[in-house]
């Protein structure tokens, strides 16, 4: 369920126990459980909202559940602790109202047990990645090993590299883009780059360039959302075929041309550092033969 907020100066929960069925108790339990978000954020009962604030609930009403459902796995890596999957196109990370179907959760529990930190609606997932965005994706299958991974990832000590084709020529070999992210305040659906948002920190490195387009290699030291695809707008030149951010016209509609191709962390259990690759899919390979022509 998602609202625009449409008054000032009221308190999250007593916004939530108006506009719901939930009773106060219930809102109060739910936004504690990270159920709510304001603005894409995590945030308290005693919020005070602003008018336009947008609030996602991702709460499973008595009739909803997230159900097990058999689903074509590409699984990297398994062990007691950890799953590394090669995230498809087009595949929904975890379930949001409407949509509790499909999604890659649905097909890990599935396969196996997963840690229950976040809740019934994303377990075992330490981090996400978008539907059109493919690659690697690291799960946790237990709390102790939720907690380790989220730490890695928290510290800055997971490394996490992805291949994007962006539109024009970038000039510079390599650069580092420094500019934090927030929710756009032209339009809620978006993040952009804002003095109010949080920190955000992506390196990239130029691989090969075309006529029309620059293939690069990108690292990430924060992870916030949408990061790639924002600062690559913001330095001007935007992920090919992305749908939201550019404002480019799409190669065909298969999705932003963004992978999550290597991905590194400190196992929970063993403590050894762990190294996944991943080749670049056919629907990214199609763009990019294009531009190769």
């Amino acid at each position: 369920m998602r609202y625009q907020v449409d008054e000032e100066d009221i308190r999250l929960d007593s916004y939530l126990t108006k506009k719901t069925s939930e009773s106060r108790s219930q809102v109060v339990k739910m936004i504690k459980s990270d159920e709510v978000l304001v603005n894409g954020k995590v945030t308290k009962a005693g919020y005070i909202l602003k008018k336009d604030d947008i609030i996602e609930v991702n709460h499973l009403k008595k009739d909803e559940s997230i159900l097990p459902e058999e689903m074509d796995l590409d699984i990297v890596y398994e062990d007691d602790d950890v799953i590394v999957v090669n995230k498809a196109n087009g595949v929904v990370v975890h379930p949001a109202p409407g949509n509790y179907h499909g999604t890659l959760v649905n097909g890990l529990l599935y396969h196996t047990k997963l840690s229950d930190l976040n809740g019934e609606v994303r377990p075992g997932i330490v981090h996400r990645i978008d539907a059109y965005t493919t690659g690697l994706l690291m799960v946790a299958k237990n709390n102790k090993a939720h907690e380790f991974l989220a730490g890695e990832l928290s510290s800055k000590k997971a490394y996490r590299k992805y291949i994007a084709l962006v539109w024009g020529n970038i000039k510079n070999d390599s650069g580092t883009i420094d500019a934090p992210i927030g929710r756009s305040l032209t339009d809620r659906k978006k993040m952009a780059v804002l003095a109010t948002g949080k920190p955000a920190i992506t390196h990239f490195k130029v691989l090969k360039r075309f006529k029309d387009a620059t293939l690069i290699e990108l690292r990430l030291e924060t992870g916030r959302t949408h990061q790639i695809r924002v600062h690559m707008e913001y330095i001007g030149h935007p992920v090919v075929n992305d749908p939201v951010y550019g404002n480019r016209k799409l190669v065909d509609d298969s999705g932003q041309c963004l992978h999550a191709k290597t991905l590194g962390f400190v196992h929970p259990k063993t403590l050894k550092y762990m190294e996944f690759d991943s080749e670049l899919p056919e629907c990214f390979l199609n763009v990019l033969n294009k531009f190769e022509e």
